[in-house]
């Protein structure tokens, strides 16, 4: 099995940044990707972005590009989500995924999630 613990959540104002770590134990075989996702309140969770561990290659979702980065520290085991220019519509719970693929199915590892605050 493996283990997902984020941290990096807080309230921030419109145009601030945050950086969120994914830290990632036991099992780490079955990771070869891991992703972010949110849930904003009364929402369904939604995609942020996926990184493929193994070569680093990335996808974002639309509403995030050019604004959010993930990246990684392999020695760590640590996936990171760096926030930028964040705007109220980004306030959600945030989660760490993680799995042998990125397709949604088998992403079946996740953490507690973060909550992301951003206030006008």
């Amino acid at each position: 099995q493996v283990q997902l613990v984020e941290s990096g959540g807080g309230s921030v104002q419109a145009g601030g940044s945050l950086r969120l770590s994914c830290a990632a134990s036991g099992n780490t075989y079955s990771t070869n990707c891991m992703g972010w996702f949110r849930q904003p309140p009364g929402k369904a969770r939604e995609r942020v972005g996926t990184i493929y561990r193994a070569g680093g290659f990335t996808n974002y979702a639309d509403s995030v590009k050019g604004r959010f980065t993930i990246s990684q520290d392999n020695a760590k085991n640590t996936v990171y989500l760096q926030m930028n220019s964040l705007e109220p519509e980004d306030t959600a719970m945030y989660y760490c995924a993680a799995g042998p693929t990125c397709l949604r199915s088998d992403l079946r590892a996740w953490g507690q999630g973060t909550q992301v605050t951003v206030s006008s």
